[in-house]
């Protein structure tokens, strides 16, 4: 509950100014998005194995709304991991509007309030 309650508050005064952003604790998978009207989320993995369909050697790049599907394009090559300050230790969960994040030693999901989302390892990238 801590780590929720930190995760929040590291997020609660920017994302109602100007937008959000954060990173898991490896760097490898960052976000950011913005509250105002509608929640909007952008996730991006680094490094991957390429079994969600974005070749390996390529950021795989995730957009979601409070509502609707998941687009999932494959972004410019991979670059260096994030340097964003505020982190999604693992175990934290976090809701933007009506997108709940959950960070995790094996991977990163987010789900909106229709039940679309994604997961993203190293080891495997999922939308649903």
């Amino acid at each position: 509950m801590l780590r929720y309650i930190a995760l929040l508050s590291c997020l609660a005064g920017p994302a109602l100014a100007d937008g959000f952003g954060f990173r898991t604790p490896s760097a490898n998978i960052f976000c950011n998005g913005s509250l105002q009207g509608g929640a909007q989320l952008y996730c991006t993995i680094i490094n991957h194995n390429g079994s969600g369909g974005c070749a390996s050697g390529r950021q795989f790049d995730m957009r979601m709304g409070e509502r609707g599907r998941v687009q999932a394009t494959c972004g410019r090559p991979s670059g260096k991991a994030s340097r964003y300050t505020d982190i999604a230790e693992y175990g934290a969960t976090g809701n933007f509007g009506r997108i709940t994040c959950t960070s995790q030693t094996t991977g990163f999901t987010c789900t909106n309030a229709d039940g679309h989302g994604f997961f993203l390892s190293r080891a495997k990238q999922l939308v649903f």
